[in-house]
């Protein structure tokens, strides 16, 4: 399961956008240095004293268009640093999407293991219980047995001790 960060999401959006316009302006410096290039060599071609007036006219584009391609050189280079400020960010989050991504699936590989690592622990407390209760039940049913041999050889005793006085009878007698 990757999560990505609306801000990384915003931040890889502006990038393109940003490599976009970065092109485009590319293109527009390319052509302006195609046109820059025509019109130094039309004016090199041109050099005729009565186009004087064209001349001027031309140097007068050229240096606007030199500003211009200047200006354009300046966006592009900060546009480039703002790309290479942003794929720093964008490594260092996916870095930290990583990071947090596998500590993650660590803790729930932990929670799955919880339940046989209660057990384990539980039966290893248990273990010394267990035989306790088997010890407390061995000793009870020795002491039981022990008690019901005392009970039967005190009944025997107890016979044998209490003979009754029971007056005898003799056959034919009758009672007064």
């Amino acid at each position: 399961m990757t999560y990505i960060d609306p801000n990384t999401q915003q931040i890889q959006a502006e990038v393109l956008q940003l490599r976009e316009e970065l092109q485009m302006r590319d293109q527009l410096v390319q052509q302006l240095s195609q046109e820059l290039f025509r019109l130094v060599k039309g004016n090199a071609e041109k050099s005729q004293p009565a186009a004087g007036l064209v001349a001027d006219r031309d140097l007068g584009e050229m240096l606007a268009l030199r500003d211009q391609l200047q200006s354009m050189e300046e966006q592009v280079s900060f546009y480039q640093a703002q790309i290479v400020d942003k794929d720093g960010a964008i490594a260092s989050l996916q870095d930290s999407v990583q990071s947090l991504s596998e500590r993650t699936e660590m803790l729930e590989q932990l929670v799955q293991e919880l339940p046989n690592l209660y057990r384990q622990k539980f039966a290893e407390r248990m273990a010394p219980v267990k035989d306790k209760v088997a010890q407390i039940q061995l000793e009870n049913r020795k002491l039981h047995a022990e008690l019901q041999s005392v009970s039967y050889r005190l009944a025997i005793k107890s016979r044998q001790n209490s003979q009754l006085d029971l007056p005898a009878f003799v056959p034919g007698e009758a009672a007064v």
